[in-house]
């Protein structure tokens, strides 16, 4: 529920009242004794559906820009008209969404001050940076929250599609800004940490289970971009806080920019380039996501005749996020496939040597290694555990080379095979 209060210019009360008698409002009227151009102020409730409609058809009569109009979120109102006017809107309008004005200011609130939001994506980057070599999920998390991220975002699509182009650029420069100043700060803080010592030494960062998940993204990650901005646009346009929203949105975007800059670091190219990909997936998707749920839920310019140019803006941006994602798509398509290749083929040099060994031969693990890359592995060497009875004098000949050849043939390349005996004791 909302209280909107108005100031009435001088001859426009009888008409600001007739749309209020006609739509059924309660209201009060205060006179305006200040001098100046407005005679009257009225304040009445509404419910949170009707603002934009009811302020539109006041904007009708006469009341523009230079009168104050200001919404206030109500608790309670007790009233049997009221409760009427609720019944009759929520048939007509989504209960729980807010006026196009009330949702510019949420925009506007939710991008912070340009240095407030720099020192926040700092102190963000390198609490997930620590997060990420500690192979600590908490810290990672805990980064998360208090990452400014969700505002951008929210802020360059609102001003896309009400056409306020202060606010679409406003919003694009902080996205920008802060992508850059995450990846420049979690690499100055990687580097003091290597080269200080702080850790012990750490060879290949990919060998780090929190690093290693955001190096080689997947189709999965425009699943999680995609709904963290549908999430977003639901929880700005409803008008419940979007704090938990802001964490998911955070999920997407700190912890792999903290990844670029530990690749940085570490001075491992193919690690910045997967989450780098990763990043500049997850921003589009998310902006993607908002941009369409705003439009799709109604939103648009004050006036009618700049819907056209909104209209144009929107389906332009649209299109451009909608090729950029199909382009870096084309790399998650490759590591996708080359993860599916990868499992198929060590299952398949897996269940070849159990099928091919000897039944007096017992299996007792194969273990598959690749090649040290951070993305694109490739099968290098097969581990084949054997385990014999204490009566077996070495294991039976040829056996290396046939489960070499099994592998070599699983791979489609030549691949290094070792066969190592266990001696294993049963008893009855």
């Amino acid at each position: 529920m909302r209280l909107v209060q108005i100031t009435i210019p001088t001859g426009k009360r009888d008409a600001v009242l007739d749309v209020l008698e006609t739509e059924e409002i309660d209201y009060v009227l205060n006179d305006e004794t200040s001098g100046r151009e407005f005679t009257a102020v009225v304040s009445f409730p509404l419910p949170t559906n009707a603002v934009e409609p009811v302020l539109e058809e006041l904007r009708s009569v006469g009341i523009d820009d230079d009168a104050y109009t200001v919404v206030l979120e109500a608790n309670t109102v007790i009233s049997k008209r009221f409760e009427e006017l609720e019944d009759r809107y929520a048939e007509e309008e989504d209960e729980d969404r807010i006026a196009r004005e009330e949702l510019t200011a949420k925009a506007r609130d939710l991008a912070p001050s340009l240095s407030t939001y720099v020192i926040m994506t700092v102190i963000s980057a390198v609490i997930a940076t620590a997060g990420l070599l500690l192979d600590s999920p908490a810290v990672v998390v805990g980064s998360m929250v208090i990452a400014p991220l969700i505002g951008p975002a929210m802020t360059a699509n609102v001003g896309t599609v009400v056409d306020d182009h202060e606010l679409f650029v406003r919003g694009v420069k902080l996205q920008a800004i802060g992508l850059l100043v995450a990846i420049a700060s979690a690499t100055v803080f990687a580097a003091l940490v290597r080269y200080a010592h702080v850790i012990p030494p750490l060879a290949d960062v990919t060998s780090v289970g929190q690093i290693r998940e955001r190096v080689a993204p997947d189709f999965l990650s425009l699943v999680v971009a995609i709904g963290a901005g549908a999430a977003g646009v639901l929880s700005l346009t409803s008008g419940v806080s979007t704090a938990l929203v802001g964490v998911m949105i955070a999920v997407a975007l700190i912890p792999p920019a903290a990844t670029v800059g530990i690749g940085i670091a570490w001075g491992q190219p193919l690690v910045s380039l997967g989450s780098g990909v990763l990043v500049l997936v997850n921003v589009l998707s998310i902006n993607l996501a908002v941009l369409v749920g705003l439009w799709y839920q109604g939103y648009r310019p004050e006036h009618w005749f700049r819907e056209g140019d909104a209209r144009s803006a929107t389906i332009q941006r649209i299109g451009v996020l909608v090729v950029s994602i199909l382009v870096l798509s084309a790399f998650l398509g490759g590591v996708t496939l080359d993860s599916f290749n990868r499992a198929t083929t060590e299952e398949d040099i897996r269940t070849g040597i159990e099928d091919g060994a000897d039944e007096h031969v017992r299996i007792l693990g194969v273990e598959v290694e690749y090649t040290n890359t951070a993305i694109f592995q490739r099968p290098q060497r097969v581990i084949v555990t054997v385990g014999l009875p204490p009566s077996a004098n070495g294991g039976p000949p040829g056996l290396a080379d046939e489960f070499d050849a099994i592998a070599d043939r699983a791979a489609g390349r030549d691949v290094e095979t070792e066969v190592h005996y266990v001696t294993v004791e049963s008893t009855a």
